[in-house]
């Protein structure tokens, strides 16, 4: 029993591998399951076995990114080498490669599609709370080592941030950045602002 659960997660992860790679080859809207069977060496069958349809293989996927992308996100934070200012740099680092893996118009389709599906909803909810309660939890900190965060809470600032990503992010696939400001500078500059903070708490 415990062999055919072993192999069975095993299975699993090699679709959502697979998964990962033809989305980052064909995007989105070319990510078919037979495609993804096929860049796994599995017969289709198996992707309606793990996952039901391929919506599910979506929200799988989803749920799949999310979690290693938070755990980047986690060690990255948890770097003590690192200042808050650089954290953040860091962070606008990874929109790019968010942006390149697929990750980021995985998840804005599934916001879109989440406003009338309740099972996609669902799972986005609980995404989005996994990355709310990360930024909140760097904003705490932010508080006791900055001495504050003016009139904003550490769960205000954390909500903010979110926002801030998930729109930015939402402006920069509609290629506002063409015909518009950089919504990539925007969101560098709040790592200037975090400095001068730094800067002005260690001189106190």
């Amino acid at each position: 029993m415990a062999r055919a659960l072993a192999k069975k997660a095993e299975t699993s992860t090699t679709l959502l591998e697979a998964a990962k790679k033809v989305l980052r080859q064909n995007g989105h809207s070319g990510l078919s399951t037979r495609d993804v069977a096929a860049a796994a060496g599995v017969p289709l069958s198996q992707i309606h076995y793990h996952f039901g349809s391929r919506q599910g293989l979506m929200l799988a996927l989803f749920d799949y990114l999310n979690a290693q992308l938070l755990d980047r996100q986690n060690a990255m934070y948890a770097d003590t080498t690192l200042t808050l200012a650089q954290q953040w740099d860091r962070a606008c680092d990874y929109l790019d490669d968010d942006i390149a893996s697929g990750y980021v118009r995985v998840l804005q389709e599934l916001i879109a599609a989440s406003w009338s599906d309740p099972v996609v909803a669902k799972v986005v909810r609980a995404g989005g709370m996994g990355w709310v309660e990360l930024v909140t939890g760097v904003a705490r900190k932010a508080e006791r080592e900055l001495g504050g965060l003016g009139p904003f809470s550490a769960a205000e600032i954390g909500t903010l941030i979110v926002c801030a990503f998930i729109g930015g992010e939402s402006l920069i696939l509609l290629g506002l950045e063409k015909k518009g400001p950089s919504v990539r500078q925007a969101l560098r500059r709040v790592g200037d602002a975090i400095r001068i903070a730094e800067s002005k708490s260690s001189k106190r």
